[in-house]
């Protein structure tokens, strides 16, 4: 009997592995997923033919590519909506984008990553695309900073001092940019993950006074200069009171 549980845990943690496996992708073959999570194809077939027969996930005849089914978007649907930031910052969002002419993002922290929850798209032909749930390090990047200076002061000491952190960071000095951004209210940055890219990032706070997410506004850095940074950060800012106003 103990063994018949074990059998059933490791089929859904299976199956959870092969959805999670759209993370990095809109769609795959059958053999790629099976890379992805390290499984035999015979058993990954077996498990997205009843993942297909659920609709969590559906099958294009023509390629024999596998994506996501209207399953997930049903049960994101049902997801605590009416606190959540990625739906009530949306129209606030793209007044930002409209205002600035540059992309908008919205971070929530996981542990040790960033994760991007929502996205507005900059109009412009030369922009940054930022697609929606991608992860990021925590230890680079504007809303990384931001997500962990506005963070309380234990979270953001065991942030700090996470061993998993490149040796190419000097705490000490990450530290003090820390200690700025929360007395500025907002972080910046100037080509530290890719090059040619910035970002200005502010803190959007519930009415429970916890942070909730960061948003973010990314550029090329030729437009996005650190003067022009600093010119929006105040608008910035302010949608972001505006978003957490919206929030508990």
């Amino acid at each position: 009997m103990a063994e018949e549980g074990k059998s059933t845990v490791r089929a859904v943690e299976r199956a959870l592995d092969i959805l999670l496996a759209f993370t990095s992708g809109r769609e795959f073959a059958m053999t790629e997923i099976a890379d992805k999570v390290g499984l035999h194809k015979s058993t990954v077939h077996r498990m997205l033919a009843t993942l297909e027969d659920k609709g969590f996930v559906t099958r294009d005849r023509a390629s024999d590519r596998y994506r996501l089914g209207l399953r997930i978007w049903e049960l994101s649907a049902n997801m605590a909506g009416g606190d959540d930031p990625a739906v009530l910052g949306l129209p606030e969002m793209e007044r930002l984008r409209d205002l600035l002419g540059e992309t908008v993002s919205l971070y929530l922290r996981d542990g040790s990553e960033r994760i991007r929850i929502q996205a507005v798209q900059s109009d412009q032909a030369v922009r940054r695309v930022a697609p929606v749930g991608v992860r990021l390090p925590l230890y680079v990047g504007a809303s990384s900073k931001v997500l962990i200076a506005f963070e309380d002061a234990e979270t953001r000491e065991s942030l700090l001092a996470d061993p998993s952190w490149p040796s190419s960071v000097d705490i000490a000095q990450y530290r003090e940019q820390i200690d700025e951004i929360r007395t500025l209210g907002y972080a910046t940055s100037f080509e530290e993950r890719e090059p040619g890219a910035a970002a200005v990032s502010a803190p959007i706070f519930g009415r429970n006074g916890k942070m909730a997410a960061a948003l973010s506004v990314s550029g090329p850095a030729n437009r996005l200069t650190p003067e022009t940074m600093r010119r929006h950060a105040p608008v910035i800012i302010e949608a972001a009171q505006r978003i957490g106003s919206m929030l508990k």
